[in-house]
C-alpha cells in the first residue's frame, strides 16, 4: 500500500513560473548558482541556493543564509510571486525530453512509510548533505523540491491519469532554457481524487529514484517536530514530505561517468598492463565512442579512446550490486588500479552526468584531469532489485533526465 496526500500547494503564478522554476539545488556549485540568479534574480536557486545574496567570503551553511531562504521565500508569497491553492490537490507534472514524456503524480508521501522502508533507497547519504537540508527545510518550514519517486507501472493510475491530462487544460505549460517541456494540471475533483489514492494502495511499494537527501532531510526534519509535539496525531503536514511519482517504464537513466585526475604514479605502460589483468581492449578510435551493452567501458586517455570489456570471471554476476557496471569499474580498476578507495570522498576523482555528453569527458581529461571513462547506463530493474533487496547502490550510479524543477510546488509544514 503506497499514500499519496493532497495538499494545498505554494506555487507560482501562471505568468512568471518559467521564471521561478529551477533545476534542483544540488546540481549547481555555488558559482554557477550566483550567474543564474544574478541573470534572473526571480530563480528558485535565489532560495535554494540563498548565498546567492551574499559575499562569497560567507559560509554558505551559516544560519543567516537560511533565514535569508526563509525571507525570500515568505517575501514572494507576499507579493504574489507565490499563490496557495485553497483546496487540498493533487498534480500532474509532465516533462518532455527530444519528444519522450514522463507525467508523474505530485502529492505528499508518508514520513511513516519511509521510516517503515515501505518506501525503498539504494544511496547512502553523506551527513553534511543531509545537515544542510535539514537546516533549509527547518528554517523554511517548508520542503521546497519535490523527491523523485518511482513506482512499478499501474494500469489503473495510468488509466486515470491520461483521462485527466485528455479532458483538462494545464495550469502551465512552458519550455525552459534548455528545451524540456513542462507542464502541470491541477486535479481537484474530489472523486478522481479518492479513485488516484485507492489506486495508489495498491503499490505495494514506491522507490526513491533521485533525491535521497532530500528525503532523509525531510524526515529527519519531521522526527525534530514530533519530538518538540509530543502530542501529534500524523495528520499533522510535517509528518509528510513533497513528492512526484513516475512509473517505472516512462523514466530514463543516463550514463554517470567518471574522471581521475592521474595515473596513480603509473606509466601509461605500466597502467594498461595493470588493467589487462581485468579487462579486454576490444576497440581503439581517435573518436569518442559509447559501451554498447553491459561490462563495457569506454576509456579516454591522451586523446585516444579505448572500448574495454570486463573479463567473465573478473565480477560476480549473480549480486544485485557486484554485477552493476559503477562496481565492476571501481573494484577492478578505479581502486585497484588507480587507487582510489572510496569515490565519496577522494578528492582525486569527479563525477560527469551523462546528459553533458562524452565532449565533457574530453575536456576535462585535457584541462585538470588525465583519464575519463564513459559508462553503460544503469537500468531502473537494477535500481528495484537493489532497492528491494535493501542493499545499497555505489555512489553516482544514476543520473536521472530530465530532471524534475524546484519551485514549482511548495508543502508548508504548517
Amino acid at each position: 500500500m503506497s499514500i499519496i496526500k493532497p495538499f494545498m500547494a505554494v506555487r507560482p503564478a501562471i505568468d512568471l513560473v518559467k521564471e521561478v522554476a529551477a533545476l534542483p539545488y544540488d546540481v549547481y556549485n555555488s558559482k554557477e548558482a550566483r550567474a543564474i540568479v544574478e541573470k534572473n534574480p526571480r530563480s528558485f536557486l535565489a532560495i535554494d541556493r540563498a548565498e546567492t545574496f551574499f559575499d562569497e567570503s560567507v559560509d554558505s551553511h551559516s544560519e543567516q543564509i537560511y533565514k535569508k531562504a526563509h525571507d525570500v521565500l515568505y517575501a514572494w508569497i507576499e507579493d504574489g510571486t507565490f499563490v496557495q491553492d485553497d483546496k487540498n490537490t493533487l498534480y500532474l507534472y509532465e516533462l518532455v525530453m527530444n519528444g519522450r514524456s514522463q507525467i508523474g503524480i505530485v502529492s505528499c508521501t508518508s514520513v511513516d512509510e519511509y521510516l517503515d522502508n515501505k518506501i525503498k533507497k539504494h544511496e547512502k547519504t553523506r551527513a553534511d548533505k543531509e545537515a544542510d537540508r535539514i537546516h533549509h527545510v527547518d528554517y523554511c518550514n517548508a520542503n521546497t523540491g519535490p523527491i523523485f519517486l518511482t513506482y512499478k507501472s499501474n494500469d489503473a493510475v495510468n488509466a486515470l491519469v491520461e483521462a485527466w491530462k485528455t479532458h483538462n487544460k494545464p495550469i502551465y505549460d512552458f519550455v525552459a532554457e534548455d528545451g524540456i517541456v513542462h507542464r502541470v494540471w491541477s486535479v481537484d475533483d474530489d472523486l478522481t481524487i479518492t479513485s488516484l489514492r485507492e489506486a495508489f494502495e495498491a503499490i505495494e511499494t514506491l522507490y526513491i529514484a533521485d533525491g535521497h537527501h532530500r528525503a532523509a532531510s525531510a524526515v529527519k526534519v519531521a522526527q525534530m517536530r514530533r519530538e518538540a509535539n509530543p502530542g501529534y496525531t500524523g495528520d499533522e503536514a510535517f509528518n509528510y514530505f513533497l513528492s512526484v511519482s513516475f512509473p517505472d517504464e516512462q523514466l530514463c537513466i543516463m550514463d554517470y561517468n567518471r574522471v581521475v585526475k592521474d595515473l596513480n604514479g603509473l606509466t601509461e605502460s605500466e597502467f594498461f598492463e595493470a588493467i589487462k589483468k581485468q579487462f579486454e581492449i576490444v576497440e581503439t578510435s581517435k573518436e569518442p565512442i559509447r559501451p554498447r551493452e553491459k561490462a563495457m567501458f569506454a576509456m579516454t586517455l591522451d586523446d585516444i579512446w579505448y572500448l574495454l570489456k570486463a573479463k567473465e570471471n573478473s565480477y560476480n554476476h549473480e549480486d544485485p550490486v557486484l554485477s552493476l557496471d559503477v562496481s565492476i569499474l571501481q573494484l577492478n580498476l578505479l581502486s585497484k588500479v588507480l587507487g582510489i578507495g572510496d569515490p565519496r570522498i577522494d578528492q582525486r576523482i569527479d563525477f560527469v552526468g551523462g546528459i553533458r555528453g562524452l565532449e565533457e569527458l574530453a575536456r576535462r581529461t585535457k584541462s585538470d584531469m588525465k583519464i575519463g571513462f564513459a559508462m553503460y547506463p544503469t537500468s531502473i530493474e537494477e535500481l528495484m532489485a537493489i532497492a528491494d533487496a535493501d542493499q545499497l547502490m555505489p555512489p553516482k550510479s544514476t543520473w536521472f533526465e530530465p530532471k524534475l524543477r524546484s519551485g514549482l510546488f511548495i508543502h508548508l509544514l504548517e
